[in-house]
């Protein structure tokens, strides 16, 4: 038993090697820091360490929920995730089914190239563009507006209208990127199945609909779920980056609050419970979507 492992590892022992370095970075980066977890339980003082930490038990979980913002802070938070999962989730499926139906290679290969750049740029600098791009005084948007004869607006000071701005600014980014994976999904599946299709006498539509979206089902309800998992995880970078006190009422996250408790007013233990409560937040959901997925088809993370 032990030399047929032995012989196993030894005859696999390049893809172990290909393997090593994700795995150094997720005990490393990921599953070494869940030690600090300790800390949501304690009044964790810099100088006085973990373990000489006074034991608070579960204050900060219970000052959260008691905390007169936890409902606003939930609410901007699951919006923003919901219409990104709402209007996002769809968006590279469709590009994926358009550019695999397009019959002119150049053009199909110079919208790939475009749509894939925006995942490249920084967050810093997407932020910067939708800034300029909004601003009141010369920006691009606003003299569109002033030409068809109305009145410059302030996007970045109006609430309603920053869910709107973030949405479109995520689709945009990463759009192209996250079309990579239909892509390559709709390699997969036989060609015989279009022949045979065309055969029965089914035009181009009747085809995506019963052979090209079925062929792909698999890898839409694993990004599905995957996605569930992270409605609540909404990126911290350019939010921060985009909003300001004036928008507060829709535009300040769990993460945002985070940044500004932990970081800034230096209440370690506090941000690591809120961080942890989020946390396990998303564990529920990605479990209920899973769940539900397997009940209703035959495609699951587990």
């Amino acid at each position: 038993m032990e030399g047929s492992l032995l012989k196993k590892v030894n005859k696999t022992k390049y893809l172990w090697l290909m393997f090593l370095p994700c795995l150094l970075y997720f005990i490393i980066f990921r599953y070494a820091p869940m030690f600090g977890l300790v800390i949501t339980f304690k009044n964790y003082n810099l100088f006085k360490g973990v373990f000489a930490s006074e034991w608070v038990s579960f204050k900060y979980y219970i000052t959260f929920i008691q905390n007169p913002d936890f409902f606003i802070l939930m609410k901007n938070t699951f919006l923003l995730g919901l219409y990104k999962l709402v209007f996002g989730f769809p968006a590279p499926i469709i590009l994926a089914i358009l550019l695999n139906e397009m019959r002119l290679q150049v053009f199909k290969r110079f919208v790939q190239t475009v749509s894939y750049l925006p995942h490249f740029i920084s967050n810093v600098i997407v932020a910067s563009m939708v800034i300029m791009f909004l601003s009141p005084s010369g920006g691009m948007i606003n003299q569109m507006i002033q030409k068809l004869g109305f009145e410059p607006i302030n996007f970045m000071m109006e609430p309603g209208m920053f869910r709107g701005i973030y949405v479109l600014s995520e689709i945009w980014q990463h759009l192209g990127w996250e079309t990579i994976i239909y892509l390559a999904a709709l390699t997969a599946i036989a060609p015989d199945l279009y022949e045979a299709a065309s055969i029965d006498g089914a035009n181009r539509w009747r085809k995506i609909w019963h052979v090209t979206l079925p062929g792909i089902a698999p890898a839409i309800v694993i990004i599905f779920i995957l996605n569930v998992g992270k409605v609540l995880e909404i990126g911290f970078e350019k939010v921060f980056l985009m909003y300001n006190p004036a928008i507060y009422s829709t535009a300040d996250i769990i993460s945002t609050y985070v940044y500004r408790t932990g970081l800034i007013g230096g209440n370690f233990s506090y941000a690591a419970a809120i961080d942890l409560f989020m946390g396990i937040i998303s564990l529920f959901f990605i479990v209920m979507a899973n769940t539900i997925s397997r009940r209703i088809s035959e495609n699951s993370l587990w």
